[in-house]
């Protein structure tokens, strides 16, 4: 449909001056254009951006704030077919295809990113692939678009078009957390709740990457005037954040690893401030803020993963609180830590006993409703066939009989044979990438100790679980292992293969759902042990495998893929999805 060139000219006033007089489209058309560091150094910069008149634009930023001195080449996208609205588009894609590629620091604010629709959007969308290819030929990208598409590095991007319940949440929470920042002694608790793939982390990344953008803030760039974010960029706010010493909480070390690399390349944030709920409680420092993704998973006064984590929640608490008092959590240690915080958080995505407990989250959701602190989050970003499909997993684990709701194109497949669905997940990994088995905690981890070893052989499949902790989904070798819970919470997958194994089995006596306990094989899992000790019982350990399970069966953007180990709980299934027109189960 478009029929455009990509100009190439120097950062330089004079190059500017003399490119102008070439063509009027170059001071009076809608234009967009990429300034790019040297990509021979360390971490270069780029920018992208849209404008009517590029030269006066290019000039702008020649007298602009420091942040562009590193950039050095210009390189235009000039289109006769363009408007306002294309231009807009193509920035906010280019910008986002950029984070994820990673080769660069993006130096753009994250507030003006769009998703509007306009007069043929999908036939210039399409033109757009064709210019990410021009400028990939001229070296600018390293990876094509579904391979950056599939990486934590694109997915956890600070660059997003909000949805519009996101976008309401940022805004009522910069107007509250700004309000609580104009009073020096004033502490206070936020917190987001949602339901898997409605976007928590996002919300947390976005919101730190805005705030530093706010706190450093030049009257030079210019901010975007349709932004929804634009009235906070104001010289009061921008000396209200002045100071702002704020951290990122995430207490699974495999999402924690893979935001680090996201706001290492992340112009205004850095690595440093994605910590372990250890590394706060260890760091001696204050902050005005902290953000914690995933708070139901931060821990409680129990029995720790190792022997040395058991002497780090001793000693922080005593360094805190004076006392290893049980009844104090990581929670506890977030707060002493810091003035104000935002939880962001999904109840039935606790997972474990020393998880924090539902009572201990009802206090602060409560608290943030009574203080109009609180905020939810109801769109479905991650799984194509929405907020209903999940509704509906988690009514099915609870032992209701949920009616199927429409699934639209999204694949929802029982499988009688283990390995007719490893074959499936095999060949749609090499259709779209980004599918992988996944299981519940039923079998030992035998292969951690010796490596030639398989954990989970059923069907005449013989499988390990995963090799590695940190970023298991994009490491070698993962297409033929097993992810447990600990390394997919929190990630997105294309399709995920979800092994439901025999710690979760329908009683054919009561026609009920019942956990397992031999068979459930997380030893902390099920440990009744300090304070925990003799409170723990069947109907506890239930809601935590199907938490477990409500997890791993939503993980999957494009599709799930089931095999359950108990035949009767397979047949439940059966029924239950029977009237999808893409089931799909094994004769």
């Amino acid at each position: 449909m478009t029929d455009f060139s990509i100009q190439r000219l120097p950062f330089r006033r004079d190059a500017v001056d003399t490119w102008a007089r070439d063509d009027t489209r170059h001071t009076n058309w809608p234009v967009v254009y990429v300034i790019e560091g040297d990509a021979q150094r360390s971490s270069p910069g780029l920018y992208v951006g849209e404008t009517v008149s590029a030269a006066t634009r290019m000039r702008q930023h020649l007298a602009g704030s420091k942040k562009y001195e590193s950039l050095e080449s210009i390189r235009v996208v000039v289109d006769h077919t363009f408007n306002k609205s294309v231009c807009l588009d193509l920035e906010s894609h280019l910008i986002r295809w950029f984070s994820g590629d990673g080769q660069y620091r993006i130096l753009n604010g994250n507030d003006g990113l769009t998703d509007a629709q306009y007069y043929d959007r999908a036939l210039y969308r399409e033109s757009f692939r064709d210019v990410f290819e021009a400028l990939r030929a001229e070296g600018l990208f390293s990876r094509s678009i579904p391979q950056i598409e599939n990486s934590d590095l694109f997915k956890l991007s600070p660059f997003k078009a909000l949805t519009d319940d996101q976008g309401i949440a940022i805004m009522d929470i910069l107007e509250g957390l700004l309000e609580d920042l104009h009073d020096p002694g004033a502490r206070s608790t936020l917190v987001v709740q949602g339901n898997p793939g409605t976007g928590k982390t996002i919300i947390a990344i976005f919101l730190m990457k805005l705030l530093a953008d706010i706190r450093d803030y030049d009257d030079r760039d210019g901010v975007e005037p349709d932004s929804m974010f634009s009235e906070f960029f104001v010289p009061e706010n921008r000396e209200l954040l002045k100071t702002l010493r704020m951290a990122l909480v995430i207490p699974q070390q495999s999402l924690r690893m893979s935001v680090k690399k996201v706001f290492k390349k992340t112009s205004k944030l850095d690595a440093s401030m994605v910590m372990s709920p250890f590394q706060l409680g260890e760091s001696n420092e204050a902050y005005d803020l902290v953000l914690v993704d995933e708070t139901h998973r931060l821990g409680q006064r129990a029995n720790q993963a190792s022997g040395v984590q058991n002497k780090k929640f001793r000693a922080i608490n005593e360094a805190l609180f004076g006392s290893d008092d049980p009844q104090y959590t990581q929670l506890d240690w977030i707060k002493a830590r810091s003035k104000h915080q935002l939880l962001l958080v999904d109840g039935e995505q606790s997972v474990r006993p020393h998880d924090l407990s539902p009572a201990a989250l009802k206090v602060e959701i409560t608290g943030a409703k009574d203080a109009h602190r609180f905020f939810r989050l109801t769109t479905q970003m991650r799984v194509q066939a929405g907020a209903d499909y999940v509704e509906f997993v988690r009514a099915l684990l609870r032992d209701e009989v949920p009616s199927l709701p429409d699934l639209g194109e999204y694949e929802l497949r029982l499988f009688d044979n283990l390995g007719e669905m490893r074959d499936a997940i095999r060949r749609k990994d090499a259709e779209v990438g980004l599918s992988r088995l996944v299981a519940g905690y039923a079998w030992d981890w035998v292969s951690k100790k010796d490596p030639d070893a398989f954990d989970i052989e059923l069907d005449g499949e013989r499988m390990r679980w995963n090799r590695t902790d940190k970023d298991w989904i994009n490491s070698k070798g993962s297409l033929e292992e097993v992810g447990s819970i600990h390394t997919v919470q929190g990630y997105d997958l294309n399709y995920a293969g979800v092994i439901i194994g025999p710690d979760l089995r329908l009683d054919p006596a009561t026609g009920q759902i019942v956990a397992d306990r031999e068979s459930y094989r997380d030893k902390k899992g099920k440990e009744n042990t300090g304070h925990l000790k003799d409170a723990f019982g069947d109907d506890d350990l239930l809601t935590f495998i199907r938490n477990i399970y409500g997890v791993l069966l939503t993980r999957g953007m494009r599709g799930t893929y089931i095999y359950v180990c108990d035949i009767h709980l397979r047949e439940r299934l059966r029924i239950a999805i029977q009237t999808s027109p893409l089931l799909d189960t094994a004769p």
